[in-house]
């Protein structure tokens, strides 16, 4: 598998906003995913999950913008910042890095850097 041609396609759907999307394709049903705080999610469906009811609150999406990526041999780093109006009246700004560790065409461990 290409990491650095299917890093590049889930880079381009969290950048259009696909990011329910990019988890249905390139997630591994075992995956697990570190955020920022620590939290750590061991399954695709509790991620999707988790970004689905967060996604839920996002009244009005400012904007996503792709930064940077590089790819090693089965690990990818993504650079994003995220600007999200929130439906509770609050204001999320992330600039966060994205750790991927891939396996057999799918990301089996991802975790979240902020900037």
């Amino acid at each position: 598998m290409d990491i650095k041609k299917l890093n590049a396609e889930v880079d381009a759907l969290v950048s259009k906003g696909e990011i329910l999307a990019a988890i249905s394709k390139f997630f591994a049903d075992s995956v697990v995913t570190t955020d920022h705080d620590g939290t750590v999610v061991s399954s695709k469906k509790g991620h999707f999950a988790k970004i689905e009811a967060f996604l839920g609150g996002i009244a009005n999406v400012n904007s996503i913008k792709f930064h940077h990526s590089g790819v090693g041999d089965d690990v990818s780093m993504s650079e994003f910042t995220f600007d999200f109006a929130m439906k509770d009246g609050s204001h999320v700004l992330w600039h966060e890095i994205l750790r991927r560790v891939w396996k057999d065409g799918k990301i089996v461990d991802e975790q979240y850097f902020l900037g």
